[in-house]
């Protein structure tokens, strides 16, 4: 299912002076906590750890932009990020970074989420790709590394978010 679902959403036709990829995650928890982390446009620091803080411009429709605040330890202190795609049935995120003090120059990306089943219980394929220019002075190879990096971390938070999200909640009889 996975080839099935890059080729269909995930296809990028990256220049010769561009990078692109995509990166799968498979997480223990159902696909509606999973996308109501992933389709918060105004609010990606629930679960991208780099992010301190946002501020949306617009309805958080297609075409709102947000400001993000990068916490530091990054090459960068600020993003400018437009909403492209977001679509509640297919479960499909997609922004372009306009703007920013940082090196990722016509970046876009994709993130798609799909329900599936994992161990016997409701889990969720996720599915993030992007294109970016590569900088001049580095390689495709490092750019790549560099940006799947980042992506792999917010992936593996936002499991760990979704998964704490998705724990039933023990309730103590009173004394």
């Amino acid at each position: 299912m996975e080839a099935q679902f890059i080729a269909r959403y995930h296809s990028h036709q990256p220049s010769d002076h561009q990078c692109s990829s995509s990166i799968v995650k498979h997480i223990k928890a159902p696909v509606d906590i999973v996308w109501s982390l992933v389709r918060r446009f105004d609010q990606p620091q629930k679960y991208k750890p780099f992010v301190s803080r946002c501020t949306v411009k617009g309805d958080l429709r297609i075409g709102s932009v947000r400001e993000v605040n990068v916490k530091s330890g990054l090459p960068a202190t600020t993003s400018t990020e437009r909403l492209e795609l977001l679509d509640d049935e297919e479960h499909i995120l997609g922004i372009r970074i306009v703007g920013g003090d940082h090196r990722l120059k016509n970046y876009s990306s994709v993130i798609t989420v799909h329900p599936e089943i994992l161990d016997g219980t409701p889990g969720t394929l996720v599915i993030e790709s992007f294109m970016v220019d590569v900088p001049e002075g580095n390689t495709q190879e490092e750019t790549c590394y560099f940006v799947k990096a980042l992506i792999n971390c917010n992936l593996k938070s936002l499991a760990d978010v979704s998964d704490r999200m998705s724990m039933p909640v023990e309730v103590f009889p009173s004394a």
